[in-house]
């Protein structure tokens, strides 16, 4: 029996020209062969399975080619292209990164680099997934990547081009492959299934290169299992129950039930998807691609974005004309939000079922949300909403009240008249059968309480009097039980002092005082001569000749004849301030410094306010020569003068 070899090797492109979907790459190549402008290095990046490994191969045999087409393609006739096609050439090394990733593997093909190919031009090596090389191999592999022999070229292949050095980078010459499409895939398929003589749908082609992704090996190798699946015919059907992918016809009759908010449809279609042994995320995830694929369908200038197979085009066209777009996006956001929560989900099934229940009435809650044929956003409503309260049962007394008189509204000094010519004295409040003198405000309040009442010729509920009383009572009691003394009346101060004794150290708050400017100015000699005491003479002298002005009583201006000067008050600014507001009981007060303006400020400044030790060393020295000869004698350095 003859021994099988899979697609992706059986059909492994041997020239530039049969490379798929990489043409920006291989004319770039051809080009550079033919015009002898061949880097010493290349870098080949890209996704798995697009050509890379492919294309450093067929350079190092079409470079060494002995008889180079035209084109710039091999002759596959010669000598060292027959030893490369039947894996003997001596002038190509291959090296897999990922399993010889350490010095000693690198140090190995550096030693190698040294002889000359014994036939051919050129020695190639071909290092694959170089971004597996260790930190070290990466150091050891520079010095001979950077400037190799004139006859050794360098290849080198990875999928995660972000972890290679950048001093790797530097020194190569870049190629990024691109995901080869789905024409192009479609179309090499094709090609493929007419040389081994398979019967192929193109639907199901198509179906082949999405679930490829991009991918040519994937692609090929997902095309030897159907073959061997189905004996060798290839179609739509049989694709679907192979890559385990759902129906595009499920999601059409999904997508009907939801829209005629047919519930119970929408939840047995769904437990049909779900005997055939399709997860939840799954069917979440197709259906939102699905959905995608409607709204793409809803402009024609977006119909290339549209990635389903050959016939498809048609049934979303229409579908996309019979539902809106707010209920695309909106069930959008609803697959999206159950996606992301269906890990966390432990009923697996409900929380699919949920999301179905949301997208049937999702079209109703839309048509809610419209007013005048415009979708409005939902909002609070602007009139006062009803605090809820529990009422509070009122005070019910033992004794019955007695009877009401009628009420005259005549008065005398303060006193009601009732209707049988008896003078009803002004209501005094008591508490706990003691009689409590209120202040007249308080008084005042209360009789006004009992005069409405009798105005009203209304008998006052119990618990309201009570209310009023107390709330009186309470409230002068509370303003008087510390400021006075039953027999003689005292300050606050005093009467903390009487509770609290020697606990704490009870002061009266000292009022702000306004600037004043001999008192300032002793503050601020005061505040000079600390610093003289701190040994900062030079912020001592500024502050004695310094001239204060006050602005206002909060402000003061501090007048300097030099910016030096004022950046020495600038240093002592928050002590200063501080200070200050503490001689004047005042934390209001602030001060401005200010530059004389018949001062030049240029001519103030130091230069070495803003020179390093080796730049002042060079000022010193260029006024006085023997400074330097002094440094030179004795061997000093900059740090140590």
């Amino acid at each position: 029996m003859e021994k099988f070899i899979v697609s992706a090797r059986k059909y492994r492109p041997q020239t530039f020209s049969t490379v798929v979907g990489q043409q920006h790459i291989t004319t770039t190549l051809k080009n550079a062969i033919n015009n002898h402008q061949l880097a010493h290095a290349f870098l080949f990046c890209g996704p798995r399975g697009v050509g890379k490994t492919t294309c450093a191969r067929i350079l190092a045999k079409t470079i060494n080619c002995e008889n180079l087409q035209p084109d710039g393609e091999a002759c596959n006739q010669c000598q060292s292209c027959r030893s490369f096609n039947e894996g003997t050439s001596l002038n190509i090394h291959e090296l897999d990164a990922a399993s010889n990733n350490s010095v000693d593997d690198i140090r190995a093909l550096v030693e190698q680099v040294r002889f000359a190919p014994q036939a051919g031009k050129y020695k190639v090596y071909i290092v694959d997934e170089v971004h597996m090389l260790s930190a070290s191999a990466f150091n050891a592999f520079l010095k001979t990547l950077e400037e190799p022999p004139p006859y050794a070229i360098f290849i080198l292949a990875t999928t995660e081009k972000h972890k290679i050095l950048p001093t790797i980078l530097s020194r190569c010459q870049i190629f990024d492959f691109k995901r080869i499409t789905i024409n192009d895939t479609v179309e090499h398929l094709e090609e493929i299934a007419g040389k081994e003589r398979i019967d192929t749908e193109k639907a199901a082609l198509q179906l082949i290169a999405q679930k490829s992704e991009g991918c040519m090996r994937d692609a090929l190798s997902i095309l030897d299992k159907i073959v061997s699946f189905t004996n060798g015919e290839v179609t739509y059907q049989n694709t679907l129950e192979h890559l385990n992918i759902l129906d595009e016809d499920y999601y059409f009759k999904l997508l009907n039930s939801l829209l005629q908010q047919d519930l119970a449809t929408a939840m047995l279609l769904y437990d049909e998807i779900n005997r055939k042994g399709f997860e939840g995320d799954m069917v979440l995830n197709g259906f939102a691609m699905f959905l995608r694929n409607v709204l793409v369908c809803k402009d024609a200038k977006a119909a290339p974005l549209l990635d389903v197979v050959e016939g498809m085009q048609q049934r979303y066209i229409e579908a996309a004309n019979s539902v809106s777009a707010s209920f695309l996006v909106s069930a959008l956001n609803i697959l999206n939000e159950a996606e992301i929560n269906y890990k966390m989900a432990r009923n697996k099934r409900l929380h699919v079922e949920m999301a179905i229940i949301k997208l049937n009435f999702l079209q109703q809650a839309l048509d809610l949300s419209i007013e005048n044929n415009e979708i409005v956003k939902k909002k609070r409503v602007d009139a006062p909403v009803a605090l809820k309260v529990q009422p509070i049962q009122p005070f019910q007394p033992k004794a019955a009240p007695a009877a009401k008189p009628k009420a005259v509204n005549n008065t005398n000094n303060g006193e009601q008249v009732t209707a049988n010519g008896h003078t009803a004295k002004p209501m005094q409040p008591s508490v706990n059968g003691k009689q409590v003198n209120m202040p007249v405000q308080e008084t005042a309040e209360l009789q006004a309480t009992s005069k409405l009442f009798i105005q009203q010729d209304v008998a006052p509920k119990p618990s309201t009097v009570v209310t009023a009383v107390k709330k009186a009572a309470v409230a002068y009691s509370t303003t008087t039980a510390i400021a006075t003394h039953p027999k003689t009346k005292r300050s606050l101060l005093e009467a903390l002092r009487d509770k609290y004794g020697d606990q704490y150290n009870i002061e009266e708050v000292k009022e702000a005082e306004p600037l004043e400017m001999q008192k300032l100015q002793e503050c601020w000699n005061s505040f000079a001569k600390k610093l003289e005491e701190q040994q900062k003479h030079s912020a001592a002298n500024t502050f004695k000749i310094a001239r204060l002005e006050i602005e206002h009583e909060t402000k003061f201006i501090i007048t300097v004849n030099a910016i030096t000067q004022q950046r020495f008050i600038e240093q002592e600014r928050m002590m200063l301030a501080d200070c200050i507001q503490q001689s004047f009981n005042n934390r209001a007060i602030q001060f401005q410094i200010v530059v004389s303006d018949d001062v030049d400020t240029n001519q103030e400044i130091s230069p070495f306010l803003t020179m390093n030790s080796r730049e002042r060393f060079e000022y010193i020295a260029s006024q006085y020569p023997l400074v330097r000869e002094l440094k030179e004698r004795l061997k000093l350095d900059i740090d140590s003068i």
